[in-house]
Parts: structure tokens; C-alpha cells; sequence
């Protein structure tokens, strides 16, 4: 695995670092694509995942919670047999392109060095963030069987899907919330193609991803930094 990093080792692999990060986190509860930079790759990951990101979420009309999500309390229960399936891919129309959103506060945003999340979590008064400009690709309605729908959602940086379900419900007359929540891409990668599922969290394993993730990223702008590194010296990033 630290030749595969790109890490140069001494023979004591005891004293040897392998310095590791993520390009973006996850809702506690979502699941999907969650890119990983090691070794070298971890100065990449910026560069790497400046694309879009894809979501498949199934939202639930009717209940509203403090997280957004299911792993909240229930705030408000509101009635939503009103709601069409015309209704809702009217309403999509408002969310796509560039628009505004106020982020959750249940979120990984920080305020004095802390998550909203952990100070919410702790009893403490959080203020809302303002609403910030965010893009939304595409979105589409998959599903829609009452009350639940389920959205296919293509977004840039710093855009919460949970917010996007919360907005919705609030534009129906109702309420809305996030049931689950998939990560299916996240810059180049995708949760078929390139994602190594919890079962295979081996070194072995993990040493053939980052071989197979090698051949993607030499078809990325981030090629371009392979050509600085010292010879022997590979910079690879795999979810």
C-alpha cells in the first residue's frame, strides 16, 4: 500500500506515516461515493473533485424534522394529499440552475472552530447561516408514490440535499423530509464503477483500487501535477 501511495519507505514500515484524506463528507446518515486521497493523492483532491456531484434521494411529504432528515425529531406534520405528481415536477423547475440556499443546521459548516452539528447537538443556540448561491445541473423526479419521491439531483459544491427536500415541501404547502440518501458521483468517480464496498476494506484490496483509480486520473486535468513529482513518486485517489 505505501508503494502504491507513492511513499518512500526505509524498510521500517513502523515509523513510516501514510497521510490520508477525504475530498468531502457525508450526512451521518447518507451513503454512496466518499473519495479518499493516500499519499500523494491527498494534494490532488481538490483539483480532482472540482465537478459536479450526483445524489439519489427519497424524501418523504408530509413531516418535517430538526436534521432534515430521518434521524431527527419531528418538528411539523402537515397535510399533503393535495400534492400531484405534476405539482412536484413543476416545483423541481424552481430548484435547478443557480439559485439560493440556507444551509442546515445540522451540518459539518463550523461556527468558533465547531460544528453546527456538535454545538445543536449539545443544547447550544445556533443561528442560521445566510443563504448562499449554489447550482443545481439537473434534477428530475424518479418516483412519486405518496409520500414518498424520489429525486435524481446533479449539484456543485456546497449544495445539501436536505435543504433542496426541505425547500420543496415548504413550496407545495406542506412539509418534506430526507428519508435516505445515496451518493451515486462525485467528480469523476461513480458509486458503480469506481466505489470499493466496506466488505473489501483490505490492504490488498485497496492497493488494486488505487491501481485502477492510477488509469483514471491520468485522463483528469490533475495530470498535469503527475508531471512534477520525482521519479517513482505516484499520486493516486480512490472512494
Amino acid at each position: 500500500l505505501f508503494a502504491e501511495a507513492g511513499v518512500q519507505t526505509n524498510g521500517n514500515k513502523r515509523n513510516q506515516v501514510l497521510k490520508i484524506g477525504h475530498g468531502g463528507t457525508l450526512d451521518s446518515a447518507a451513503t454512496g461515493v466518499l473519495v479518499v486521497g493516500i499519499g500523494k493523492g491527498t494534494k490532488m483532491l481538490g483539483t480532482m473533485l472540482a465537478g459536479s456531484k450526483k445524489y439519489t434521494a427519497i424524501g418523504m411529504l408530509g413531516k418535517a424534522t430538526d436534521t432534515l432528515d430521518a434521524t431527527g425529531k419531528v418538528t411539523e406534520e402537515k397535510p399533503y394529499d393535495q400534492v400531484t405528481k405534476g405539482d412536484l415536477e413543476n416545483v423541481l423547475q424552481k430548484f435547478t440552475g443557480d439559485i439560493m440556499q440556507v444551509p442546515p443546521l445540522y451540518s459539518a459548516l463550523k461556527k468558533d472552530g465547531e460544528r453546527l452539528s456538535t454545538l445543536m447537538k449539545r443544547g447550544e443556540a445556533v443561528e442560521a447561516k445566510p443563504a448562499r448561491p449554489v447550482r443545481v445541473y439537473s434534477l428530475s423526479l424518479q418516483q412519486f408514490q405518496p409520500p414518498l419521491f424520489t429525486l435524481d439531483v446533479e449539484c456543485g459544491g456546497g449544495f445539501y440535499v436536505r435543504s433542496l427536500v426541505n425547500d420543496i415541501g415548504k413550496e407545495l404547502s406542506t412539509c418534506a423530509t430526507v428519508q435516505e440518501l445515496t451518493r451515486t458521483k462525485q467528480g469523476p468517480f461513480t458509486l458503480e464503477e469506481h466505489a470499493l464496498q466496506e466488505d473489501k476494506w483490505t490492504i490488498d484490496e485497496i492497493a488494486r483500487s488505487l491501481e485502477h483509480c492510477t488509469a483514471l486520473l491520468l485522463g483528469e486535468p490533475a495530470r498535469k501535477k503527475l508531471k512534477t513529482q520525482h521519479p517513482g513518486e505516484a499520486a493516486v485517489i480512490c472512494e
